[in-house]
């Protein structure tokens, strides 16, 4: 019996391997999955898991439901059966372009953009568009692509998809992205570099001015990663936090990936990509003009899709407008600022880098993934982390609860304490991210990941 069997069965649920003969009630279908969810609404509402839920409260995202309801069957795809979708999606991309200052582009430039399903598609069309662009302009036909190795690895998975080969380059000791090391990668196929706002492991935006000058002294294109902190930052910036210019006002950026269904608080299943100009986001477009079933044509990597998605994510975003990011910035920061300060107080432990919405805890002192242990055990889910070892406390609205911070705060000073005595068994956090697989061949990395992989759709 698998795994995902087992717990099935321990919560008293019935599995599916093929259709029911008949039809199963659909109230009796509505009352078992709203278990399901307040079960596993339970754990979140804690406040106590680092990032993956992003939420603007549960009556927005009621709201938001409600949205979704009204266009969930509607296909996207056909324009001229649903014009809305039109209005729903160039307005989303119009508001983000906004927000990351698409009007500091001069003529006869104009950053545009679409909607795609997450931000790794919405950083795997770009490296399409490069590499189209490259073949048609410059006759490369082994293109690369110089990203830091903090870069997410949906750019791993692009290169694999679309067969252009990444370089990785080794970060500073700071684990920003090394402009230097990234200029010495580059070649006569090099198509784009990439720089992140932030990045995923420490939330840190790399030296994005620096990348810029690179990119045009080589006139290449650039992709800031903005998935992480595309709809923070800009917010982080009003409320007079020192954030370095990461978006258009670069002359050398050239696409941007912004995630809506983060901190733009949409429903799950959105993103936008931007690109500096019309010709480039053409390269990301799939079409064909002599199949038998007449021309098609679709801009993403998607065909069919569900408006009510896009409906959604356009009704977030002019339901909080401004007033309401800027609101529910503050108070993440109010929070990250919290435990950032005490985490200070802590000597054994140390945040990286200037950080701000996200905390990435390291120590040279005690076993790090001991501390991680610690507070799992209290409940606390954190991200791991490795090269260096490490985990993220990634601060998201439902953090915000009065006295979290404090709360914490205290678990982490005993987690430390755990950490230095130190526990007689080895840690159970380091058993992926870092020593409890050290040493171990990639190819059985892959296979023990790969066989993880299997176990999400046995019964």
């Amino acid at each position: 019996m698998s795994g995902a069997t087992t717990e099935a069965a321990a919560a008293g649920l019935e599995t599916f391997a093929r259709l029911p003969e008949k039809g199963r009630n659909q109230e009796d279908i509505l009352r078992e999955l709203r278990a399901i969810a307040a079960r596993e609404d339970a754990r979140w509402e804690t406040g106590q898991i680092s990032g993956s839920y992003y939420h603007a409260g549960k009556e927005h995202f009621a709201f938001l439901n409600r949205i979704y309801g009204l266009f969930s069957h509607v296909n996207i795809l056909q324009r001229d059966m649903c014009p809305s979708g039109t209005k729903f999606e160039a307005e989303i991309v119009a508001m983000t372009a906004s927000m990351l200052h698409g009007d500091a582009v001069s003529a006869p430039d104009e950053v545009v953009g679409a909607v795609t399903s997450g931000g790794s598609e919405s950083i795997m069309l770009p490296m399409l568009a490069y590499r189209e662009h490259a073949r048609a302009e410059r006759g490369i036909t082994a293109p690369e692509i110089v990203a830091p190795a903090t870069a997410h690895p949906a750019f791993e998975k692009g290169a694999w998809y679309f067969g252009i080969k990444l370089v990785r380059v080794p970060v500073g000791p700071d684990l920003l992205a090394d402009v230097d090391a990234m200029r010495a990668q580059i070649n006569e196929n090099t198509v784009a570099l990439v720089g992140s706002a932030g990045n995923y492991p420490y939330g840190l935006i790399d030296p994005l001015e620096r990348l810029s000058a690179l990119a045009v002294e080589h006139g290449i294109g650039m992709h800031v990663d903005g998935c992480y902190g595309g709809f923070m930052l800009p917010w982080l910036e009003r409320l007079g936090y020192p954030i370095p210019l990461f978006d258009f006002r670069l002359p050398g950026v050239t696409s941007m990936s912004c995630d809506t269904h983060k901190w733009g608080y949409g429903p799950k299943g959105a993103s936008v990509v931007l690109y500096r100009n019309r010709a480039l986001r053409r390269r990301q477009y799939f079409t064909v003009s002599n199949w038998a079933g007449g021309l098609y044509g679709s801009p993403t990597i998607a065909g069919s899709r569900s408006e009510g998605i896009s409906a959604a994510t356009w009704a977030a975003m002019v339901s909080l407008g401004e007033e309401g990011y800027l609101g529910i910035a503050r108070q993440i920061m109010t929070v990250a600022d919290a435990i950032k300060a005490g985490a200070a107080a802590i000597p054994e432990l140390r945040v990286a880098g200037d950080a701000t919405f996200c905390l990435a805890f390291l120590s040279d002192k005690v076993d790090i993934f001991h501390v991680n242990d610690y507070l799992a055990a209290k409940g606390w889910r954190m991200n791991g982390l490795q090269s260096p070892p490490g985990f993220h406390f990634c601060i998201t609205r439902p953090q915000t609860v009065p006295g979290l911070a404090d709360r914490f705060l205290g678990d982490l000073r005993e987690a430390v304490a755990y950490a230095g005595g130190p526990p007689p068994q080895p840690s159970k956090s380091g058993a992926i991210y870092g020593g409890g697989l050290a040493g171990v061949p990639p190819a059985m990395v892959t296979q023990f990941m790969c066989e993880h992989l299997d176990g999400m759709y046995a019964l």
